[in-house]
């Protein structure tokens, strides 16, 4: 079983006295800031200084900015995204980590695959939220909190746990729970579950099962509604009991249909390729065809997303979404 941390295992006072530089300030960045703020940690934020938005948001929400530059703290928790982290580590980090520092991640990828290699003299921790910034604020705010996951790496001052639990105690995770896990864990597992299930795998099945419905002669609109829209209320029911709760919930028609149709759509072949994909993590190839896709400028990256931008779905929806008056406007 799983080892879970709550408020009762971690203490502040791990992070009393120290400066915590976080270093970006965008979804995670801006909410952990805050959040260890209002817990009464000091805590700064590290920005470039061409982020003319990040400086301007950071300054209004009260927080002390510097430039990377300027980088120095006790614990530098790297914010930032993936593929700018080690450029961001090398220059103006690497030289400013100090014997029993500790050094900070929300994503084990840089540190599991070697982009970043720290010194052997700082303790290297992750707590990783499960869940998006906003809504780590939010719930703090609330005086809840998400769940997250947390992993020591490298520990040079014997508290390196202690320290990381105590972040998260900060950023209000501890009020839910805390997972032990490692940074290998915590990467290969995202990873997989961000390409086969929840961004890859859910838009290849959406996008798919709506070319079908159009080109049997079926309204977009109806198809929209049908393999989009209602996904979501599906999910929810998940998300809230699990999938036997969405069982429960839905019509013995769909009961009866989804339980003997859905494994022909999601067979033995799928999963073969499900454990390919996951091969390919472990072993690091999509880690360093993603890194050389960085070095060339992303050109199949950018090119995919286009497709994606461009996809009859996508032009369909919007004009759908503008019946439904509670959703945000695009």
């Amino acid at each position: 079983m799983a080892k879970i941390y709550r408020d009762s295992d971690a203490d502040l006072k791990f992070l009393r006295g120290k400066e915590v530089c976080i270093v970006g300030y965008g979804s995670q960045g801006h909410a952990h800031a805050l959040n260890l703020k209002d817990s009464g940690i000091d805590v700064v934020v590290a920005l470039p200084e061409w982020d003319k938005t990040s400086w301007e948001m950071a300054k209004k929400d009260g927080m002390k900015v510097v430039k990377l530059e300027e980088i120095e703290g006790d614990v530098i928790a790297m914010l930032i995204p993936d593929m700018v982290q080690p450029d961001v580590y090398n220059r103006y980090v690497k030289n400013k980590l100090k014997e029993g520092n500790m050094l900070l991640f929300a994503h084990g990828f840089n540190i599991h695959f070697n982009q970043i290699v720290p010194p052997s003299y700082v303790d290297v921790t992750m707590v990783a939220p499960k869940g998006p910034g906003p809504l780590v604020r939010r719930m703090f705010v609330e005086g809840k909190g998400v769940p997250a996951l947390v992993a020591v790496q490298q520990n040079y001052s014997g508290e390196a746990l202690q320290r990381a639990l105590a972040y998260a105690k900060g950023i209000g995770a501890t009020r839910t729970g805390v997972i032990e896990t490692t940074f290998k864990e915590e990467t290969e597992t995202d990873l997989f579950g961000e390409q086969v299930d929840l961004c890859g795998g859910v838009a290849e099945m959406i996008k798919m099962s709506f070319e079908v419905l159009v080109e049997a002669g079926y309204q977009p609109e109806v198809a929209y509604f049908e393999v989009l829209h209602e996904l979501k209320l599906i999910v929810d029911l998940i998300y809230e009991g699990g999938i036997y709760n969405m069982w429960k919930a839905v019509s013995e028609t769909a009961k009866y249909g989804g339980m003997t149709r859905g494994k022909r759509i999601f067979t033995e072949n799928t999963k073969h390729e499900m454990r390919k994909i996951l091969k390919e993590i472990q072993s690091g190839e999509f880690a360093k065809e993603w890194i050389l896709e960085n070095m060339a400028g992303r050109p199949v990256y950018n090119k995919l997303l286009e497709i994606e931008r461009n996809h009859p779905i996508e032009k369909v929806g919007a004009e759908m979404r503008k019946l439904i008056p509670w959703l945000k406007r695009e």
